[in-house]
């Protein structure tokens, strides 16, 4: 057998394997609380709050809006001087991701608590 052919299958393997682990284990735990006489109501506390997928989508945009500026900064850095290009591409794409994250992280927790 190739080796080529065993990356795909261990990949889909590991991700089915997760997945399965979460949602049995989450059924686990449901059943377990439903036989202690939990009340049902308890599984839908997330459901209620719509407001998980903004989280998701500021906290991707900010990050992406910072790769993009971390790679005209490197551009811009590699034009200018004579810093080595190897170095100065994955520093700013880096420094201006985290920097984007933060920033998602505070317009994320400032429209939460509106």
């Amino acid at each position: 057998m190739d080796e080529e052919i065993l990356i795909p299958i261990s990949l889909f393997a590991a991700i089915f394997g997760m997945v399965y682990l979460y949602f049995s284990t989450r059924n686990k735990e449901r059943l377990a609380l439903i036989e202690k006489g939990a009340d049902a109501s308890i599984f839908n506390i997330g459901k209620r709050s719509g407001s998980a997928w903004k989280v998701v989508v500021i906290n991707i945009a900010f990050l992406l809006m910072g790769i993009g500026l971390g790679l005209f900064l490197a551009n811009l850095l590699e034009t200018t001087t004579n810093l080595d290009d190897n170095v100065i591409y994955p520093a700013m794409t880096f420094i201006m991701a985290g920097i984007g994250l933060y920033i998602g992280y505070t317009q994320t927790k400032k429209a939460l608590d509106d």
